[in-house]
């Protein structure tokens, strides 16, 4: 069974489609996807989302961001919580800008930190 953010990333990976419904090959490519790809392609659809003002979009990706996060290690992921949390108010206030530099920022430092594409 998908997780809210595979589903969320398959949905973005077939955005053409007018049903919603996403092939069964495409929820399957997404499903083989680590856990450090799903995050960085999150972190893409808050930017494109950002880019087209959809503040549910946005709203969406930072609560499964929030979900995400690991309580164990308590430090970073109070941080980033925080930073999240600090997100959603800004695009509630409307200020994108400053939303989308605090996420593309966190998505360039988590693909060096993945030695994933940047």
């Amino acid at each position: 069974m998908a997780t809210a953010a595979q589903q969320l990333a398959a949905s973005k990976a077939y955005l053409g489609k007018k049903n919603g419904n996403v092939p069964s090959y495409i929820e399957q490519e997404v499903l083989s996807w680590s856990k450090e790809k799903i995050i960085l392609k999150m972190y893409d659809l808050f930017i494109v989302s950002c880019k087209r003002k959809d503040l549910q979009k946005m709203s969406k990706v930072l609560i499964e961001l929030m979900g995400a996060l690991n309580f164990d290690y308590e430090e970073t992921s109070t941080r980033l919580y925080r930073l999240y949390e600090y997100c959603q108010r800004c695009i509630f206030q409307k200020k994108f800008d400053e939303a989308l530099y605090i996420i593309k920022e966190l998505r360039d430092t988590w693909a060096l930190a993945f030695d994933l594409e940047k």
